[in-house]
């Protein structure tokens, strides 16, 4: 009985398979990767902190406020106290900059409804290019109709 792979005298012998049969190969491949899954250990993801207990230390020093106010006449005060123009505003909010960051007074412009934005937006851009970060704008509740 003589074995032909192309099947030329084969007769009524059925024809030879020539492939790998690959389902035992993927059934032992499933097996190790569910025991490779089953033994490797569960990370956790957590950060351990230490946080502190109990209510948190007063604050020691109330922070200075600087109220920087706009009137419909587009004059710009420090405290209710006038300054000649933007330029002057400018030189004030340098001091500030020049201060320790901790030491620098929180600002807080307050512009009236009637001003112009050009007066509004120009101490804004003094307050960004001076590096100023505690800034905030109050008041917003006279523009709510």
């Amino acid at each position: 009985m003589a074995m032909s792979p192309l099947g030329a005298d084969a007769g009524n012998e059925p024809e030879l398979m020539m492939e790998i049969n690959t389902t035992p190969l993927i059934d032992v491949m499933l097996v190790l990767l569910i025991m490779l899954i089953i033994t490797i250990p569960i990370q956790l993801h957590a950060v351990k902190l230490d946080m502190p207990v109990g209510p948190p230390p007063p604050q020691v020093v109330p922070p200075q406020v600087m109220k920087i106010d706009i009137d419909a006449n587009d004059a710009i005060f420090f405290n209710a106290e006038p300054v000649a123009n933007v330029v002057e505003a400018e030189r004030r909010l340098q001091a500030m900059a020049a201060l320790p960051l901790e030491a620098q007074p929180e600002l807080h412009l307050r512009p009236d409804r009637l001003s112009k934005y050009s007066t509004v937006a120009g101490v804004m851009a003094a307050v960004q290019r001076n590096g100023l970060t505690k800034f905030g704008i109050v008041g917003s509740e006279q523009f709510i109709e």
